[in-house]
């Protein structure tokens, strides 16, 4: 292993806490001995291309500092290579960090646990979600919650949690299920009519949200968590829980566990990870130990 490591910085995430993290991270793998190299990028395809020539060139591992979608960009360069990803989780949603149990919004403690897994070798293979040429660590969402994730990103006034619970309130009054195809593991089509469609490598989206909240990112399977047609009444009592998990036992909610699927629906553009991913149909893939991790 080399001593050079690679900080993949947005300075921009978390309204500029990317780029105040990445000084305390910095420090805390050189104290540890390591030199550190920062990756900035113009714009998200430099930036992409950059940590694909560190990982290229033999870092010793690619440190994102920023949010899901610095982590969904990391793992761009990572994927199906022997280089670690550490994370320093300083966005707004941090689902990736949340479904590891690494720090969230602690960069000298990220850099800290970065720099102990490398020296003690402490690295976790996790499966990562294909779509195409694209991959996956957390979610990918379909139906009403990508809407939601849509409506979110434009509110740029607003943060966190919060702003996906205005965006929820805000969807409901456009809401209709949406009429879905679906191939399970190659099965046969099934023809449905569905609220939303997950399809988790990890639990978490949307800053917190467990709507697929038994799913482990190494057993090899996505959970894929099903809300079926249901009326905005039933909807405005089965969404709060999804903070809990406890949204699973509802007899509206069904979870397939698979190594793909297939979306088929007309109009409905599907997320990954909080970031747009393109417009159905589409066919995602569970890769096992597509991805090393720096953790504990």
């Amino acid at each position: 292993m080399t001593s050079e490591i690679t900080l993949f910085v947005n300075p921009t995430a978390g309204r500029g806490r990317g780029a105040h993290a990445a000084q305390p991270a910095a420090s805390a793998l050189r104290a540890a001995g390591f030199s550190v190299r920062t990756v900035l990028g113009e714009d998200a395809d430099d930036a992409l291309r950059r940590a694909r020539e560190a990982v290229a060139g033999g870092t010793g591992a690619l440190i994102a500092v920023g949010g899901d979608g610095m982590m969904s960009l990391a793992l761009q360069a990572v994927a199906g290579t022997m280089t670690p990803l550490g994370v320093v989780a300083v966005g707004t949603g941090n689902d990736f960090a949340r479904a590891l149990g690494l720090p969230i919004r602690d960069p000298a403690a990220a850099g800290r646990l970065a720099a102990e897994a490398l020296k003690g070798g402490s690295v976790r293979e996790i499966d990562l979600g294909r779509v195409g040429e694209r991959w996956f660590g957390s979610v990918l969402a379909s139906g009403f919650d990508s809407r939601v994730n849509d409506r979110g990103n434009r509110m740029r006034w607003a943060g966190g949690r919060f702003k996906y619970d205005l965006a929820i309130l805000a969807e409901l009054a456009a809401f209709r299920p949406i009429p879905y195809r679906v191939r399970l593991d190659g099965g046969p089509a099934q023809e449905i009519e569905a609220t939303l469609i997950a399809v988790g490598n990890g639990s978490t989206y949307g800053g917190g949200m467990r709507i697929c909240a038994d799913a482990v990112m190494d057993d090899g399977l996505f959970d894929v968590t099903v809300v079926g047609d249901c009326s905005r009444t039933t909807l405005l009592k089965v969404f709060p829980r999804v903070y809990k998990g406890t949204h699973l036992g509802h007899p509206q909610v069904t979870v397939h566990r698979v190594s793909s699927i297939e979306l088929v629906a007309a109009g409905v553009t599907a997320y990954a990870d909080g970031e747009p991913l393109g417009a159905l149909p589409l066919t995602a893939t569970c890769v096992p130990g597509a991805a090393r991790v720096l953790a504990q």
